[in-house]
C-alpha cells in the first residue's frame, strides 16, 4: 500500500489550550477544504482530547467514523482501518458507515491493478507503453473529478475557499456553509466533454432522490434508464440491488449483488477480509466466483431477517467474537481498546493485513499469492465482459468503458468567457450563485451595487467578507488547455498595470479637500469610482494617489499634494476608510478622466536651496517663525487644542536643518494645516517654491489672527468690567 508514514500518537489530553469544539470546527473546515490529513490529526487529537479529560470514558463512535472517514479520503487506508475497528468496538458498523473506507480502498486496487497490468511478467511489449498513454489520456478527468467522491465532478459547486466539488459533496452539519448554486461555467463544460456520463449521473441522481422519496418503482426505471447507458456500473448495480430489496424482489438483488462482486473481485477479497471475522475468511487462492457466494450467502440471511423483521445476531456485527468468554473480555474494556485503534498503534498490524490481501508488485511473487484473480478479471461470465484494453486504472474506470466517451477535453476561449469584459476569465472567481467573472471585474461591479451583475442575486454577504478566492479547477484548466491565450491575456493586464503604475503620467487624482506634505488626510471612501482608484492604487503596489482641490473652470486645482495609503479599512457595504499621508508636492500640467475619476500629467516641486548670507537669514527666520507657532497654539483653549490633535497629532518638532527636506520643515505644513485659513490661501501657499516666502507668509497670518484673538479679548474683558 505504501502508505504515509503515521505521526507520533498524541499525548491524552491533546492540546490542552484549545477548545473541544473549536478543535472539532477546525477539524469540519480542514475537512471540507479538502485538506484531510489535518483534519484526522485534529480529530485524533480530539479523541485523545476527551478520553484524558474523561478518565478513558468510552470515546464518542461518531467521532471515531469521521476521524475513519478523514484518513480513508487521505488514502491512508492502514489508519483509517483502526478506526472503523475502533468504531466497531462502540457499536455495529453500518452499510451507509463505510463508504468512505470502501472508496479509499477502491482507489488503491485502481492504482495497484494498473500497476500490476503494466509490469506483468509475459506481457506484451507495448502494453506498458499502452496503460501510460492511457493514464495520460485519463488525466483530464482526473482534473475533473470532485477532491472528495474521487468520481466525475457532477452538479460542480465552488465552496468560498475556491474548491469545487460535487453538490452531493458538500458536508452537511452545523457548520455547513451557505447553500451555493451550481457553477455554470464548469457545468456546461462537463455538459460539452462528457455528455453520455452526465445523462447517466442525472439518472441516477434523480433515482436516489426517488428512493429518498419511498417511491421505489420510479426509482427503478430511472436506475434501469441509467444501467441501459453503462450497463457495467457498480454503484448503479448496487442503487438496483437496494431497489430490488425494497420491492421484496430478492432474486434480482441477489443477481446484481453478484455482478456486482464478478465486477470488483479483488475490493470483494478486501471486503471479506476486513469486516467478517477471521473464522469464516477466504482463503487467500479462492475464486472471485467462490467469494460472490459468500457474500451471496450473507445477503441471503438479510433478505431473510428482513422478511421475518428479526435483528441480526450480535456476533455478526464486524469484528465481534466467536467464543463468548472472549467477547465480554473484550468489552470489559472497551474505552482501551478503542484507543488503541484510534491513536495509531495498530498501524502495522493493519498493514499487514491489507498488503497480505492487496495485489503485489509482479517481482514480488503475484502468481504464488493469487493465481486466479487476475484471470478471473479478464474471463468473466455472460456477453457485457470488459475487453482488457478498455479497463482503466482510475476508480472510474467504469463509466469511461461503459458510455464509450473519449477523455480528451475540447476547451476553447468561449468556454472560459468572462460575461462582463468578453476576454478570457483572468483569475475567475465564483459566485455563491454560481456565476464566475474576472476578479477585477466583479469587483467593480460590486463597487455599484451588491448584485450578481447577471442573475440580480444579492450578494452582501460576500460583499461583505471580501472573500474572493480564485475558482482553483477553472484556473488550472485556464493553465493547461488555453496556455497560450493566457499569456496573452496577463500582458494585456500587466500592460494596464504598468501604465496605472506611472507617479508623473496619468496619476490619480481625488478631487476633494486641501492636503499638506507630511500631514494624516484620512479619507472616506464611498463613491464607486474612487473604491476602483483607491483598489488599484493598491493592486499596482504604489500605493499613492493625487489630492487636489475642485476648480470652477479647470475642473481641478492647479496644485495639489501626492498622498501615500497606510492603510485601509473595509466596511461590509463595500466603503472604506483610508488612512493616507501627503509625501510631496505637484504642479498640474494636463487632466482627463479614466473609468469616472481624474488623472494628471503632473510634475513634482521642490524648495529652492540658498547658500551663504541668505541661509543664515532664512535659519533665523525659521527659529523665529516656529516659535511664533508655537505661542500661538499655546494660547487655544484647550477644547480646541484637543481637537486639533485628535485630527492632525502632535505638532513636528523644529529641524535643526531647514533645507534638509525638499518640501520643507514639517513643522512648517502642520501649522497650516490647522490654521483658519481659506482655500485659495492655502492653495497659494502649497504652490510656493521658496521656503523664505513660506514662512513669511506663515508669520503674518499669525500676526493677525493674534491681533484678532487680542482684540476679541480685550471685548470680552471690557464687557466683564462694565457689568
Amino acid at each position: 500500500m505504501s502508505p504515509e508514514p503515521v505521526p507520533p500518537p498524541p499525548r491524552p489530553g491533546g492540546d490542552c489550550g484549545e477548545p473541544l469544539a473549536q478543535r472539532l470546527e477546525r477539524a469540519d473546515e480542514a475537512f471540507r477544504a479538502g485538506e484531510y490529513g489535518a483534519a484526522a490529526e485534529l480529530l485524533r487529537s480530539a479523541l485523545a482530547g476527551l478520553a484524558g479529560l474523561a478518565g478513558l470514558a468510552q470515546p464518542e463512535r461518531g467521532l471515531c467514523l469521521r476521524l475513519g472517514d478523514a484518513l480513508a479520503r487521505a488514502d491512508r487506508l492502514p489508519e483509517a482501518l483502526g478506526a472503523f475497528r475502533g468504531a466497531a468496538r462502540l457499536g455495529a458498523l453500518r452499510p451507509e458507515e463505510l463508504g468512505e473506507l470502501a472508496g479509499g480502498l477502491a482507489r488503491a486496487l485502481g492504482r495497484r491493478e494498473g500497476r500490476l497490468r503494466a509490469g506483468r511478467p509475459g506481457g506484451a511489449p507495448g502494453e506498458a507503453r499502452g496503460e501510460a498513454r492511457g493514464e495520460a489520456r485519463g488525466e483530464p478527468r482526473e482534473l475533473l473529478g470532485c477532491p472528495r467522491c474521487r468520481r466525475l465532478l457532477h452538479r460542480p459547486v465552488t465552496l468560498p475557499c475556491g474548491l469545487t466539488v460535487c453538490k452531493r459533496c458538500v458536508e452537511p452539519g452545523p457548520a455547513r456553509p451557505p447553500a451555493r448554486r451550481v457553477n455554470v461555467v464548469l457545468s456546461g463544460l462537463l455538459e460539452k466533454c462528457f455528455p453520455a456520463e452526465g445523462r447517466v449521473r442525472r439518472l441516477a441522481g434523480q433515482a436516489r432522490s426517488l428512493q429518498r422519496q419511498q417511491q421505489p418503482d420510479a426509482a427503478l426505471l430511472r436506475c434501469d434508464q441509467a444501467l441501459e447507458l453503462a450497463p457495467r456500473d457498480n454503484s448503479l448495480l448496487l442503487l438496483r440491488a437496494e431497489l430490488y430489496l425494497t420491492l421484496k424482489n430478492y432474486e434480482q438483488a441477489l443477481q446484481d449483488a453478484n455482478a456486482v462482486c464478478q465486477n470488483e473481485p479483488l475490493l470483494t477479497k478486501v471486503m471479506c477480509e476486513v469486516f467478517f471475522p477471521a473464522s469464516e475468511n477466504v482463503h487467500q487462492n479462492l475464486t472471485s466466483s467462490i467469494q460472490s457466494r459468500i457474500l451471496n450467502s450473507r445477503l441471503k440471511a438479510q433478505c431473510a431477517s428482513h422478511v421475518n423483521t428479526e435483528p441480526l445476531e450480535e456476533g455478526d456485527s464486524a469484528g465481534s467474537s466467536k467464543n463468548p468468554s472472549e467477547k465480554s473480555d473484550v468489552f470489559r474494556n472497551t474505552s482501551s481498546s478503542v484507543l488503541y485503534f484510534i491513536l495509531g498503534l495498530h498501524f502495522e498490524e493493519d498493514k499487514e493485513v491489507l498488503e497480505s490481501i492487496l495485489p503485489v508488485a509482479p517481482s514480488t511473487g503475484l502468481k504464488r499469492q493469487f493465481p486466479n484473480d487476475l484471470e478471473d478479471v479478464h474471463d468473466l461470465n455472460g456477453p457485457g465482459k470488459i475487453p482488457k484494453k478498455e479497463v482503466d486504472s482510475s476508480p472510474q474506470r467504469n463509466m469511461t468503458s461503459n458510455t464509450g466517451e473519449s477523455p480528451e477535453l475540447s476547451i476553447d476561449v468561449t468556454d472560459f468567457e468572462c460575461a462582463l469584459c468578453m476576454r478570457l476569465l483572468f483569475e475567475p472567481v465564483t459566485t455563491p450563485c454560481g456565476h464566475t467573472f474576472c476578479l477585477k471585474c466583479l469587483e467593480r461591479c460590486l463597487d455599484h451595487a451588491p448584485h450578481c451583475p447577471l442573475c440580480k442575486e444579492k450578494l452582501s454577504e460576500l460583499l461583505a467578507s471580501r472573500n474572493f478566492n480564485i475558482t482553483i479547477l477553472a484556473e488550472e484548466l485556464i493553465f493547461r488547455y488555453l496556455s497560450d491565450e493566457l499569456s496573452d491575456r496577463k500582458r494585456i493586464y500587466d500592460e494596464e498595470m504598468t501604465e496605472l503604475s506611472n507617479l508623473t503620467r496619468d496619476v490619480p487624482i481625488f478631487v476633494c479637500a486641501m492636503a499638506f506634505p507630511t500631514v494624516p488626510c484620512p479619507l472616506h471612501v464611498f463613491e464607486p469610482r474612487y473604491r476602483l482608484m483607491i483598489r488599484r492604487c493598491m493592486e499596482t503596489g504604489t500605493k499613492r494617489f493625487g489630492m487636489c482641490l475642485s476648480a470652477e473652470h479647470a475642473g481641478i486645482s492647479e496644485y495639489g499634494c501626492m498622498l501615500e495609503i497606510k492603510d485601509v479599512r473595509t466596511f461590509p457595504d463595500g466603503s472604506s476608510v483610508v488612512d493616507a499621508i501627503g509625501i510631496s508636492r505637484f504642479r498640474v500640467l494636463s487632466h482627463r478622466h479614466r473609468d469616472g475619476y481624474n488623472t494628471a500629467d503632473i510634475e513634482y516641486l521642490e524648495d529652492e536651496k540658498v547658500e551663504g548670507p541668505a541661509y543664515e537669514e532664512l535659519t533665523s527666520l525659521h527659529d523665529s517663525v516656529y516659535q511664533q507657532s508655537v505661542s500661538w497654539f499655546t494660547s487655544l483653549q484647550d477644547h480646541m487644542k484637543e481637537q486639533i490633535l485628535s485630527h492632525f497629532g502632535l505638532m513636528p518638532d523644529r529641524e535643526s536643518e531647514p533645507q534638509s527636506n525638499p518640501s520643507g520643515p514639517a513643522w512648517s505644513w502642520w501649522i497650516l494645516a490647522v490654521l483658519p485659513l481659506e482655500r485659495k490661501a492655502q492653495l497659494a501657499i502649497l504652490g510656493m517654491i521658496s521656503l523664505k516666502e513660506r514662512l513669511l507668509a506663515i508669520r503674518r497670518i499669525l500676526v493677525i489672527i493674534t491681533r484678532k484673538m487680542n482684540s476679541r479679548q480685550e471685548l470680552v474683558n471690557s464687557r466683564e468690567r462694565n457689568n
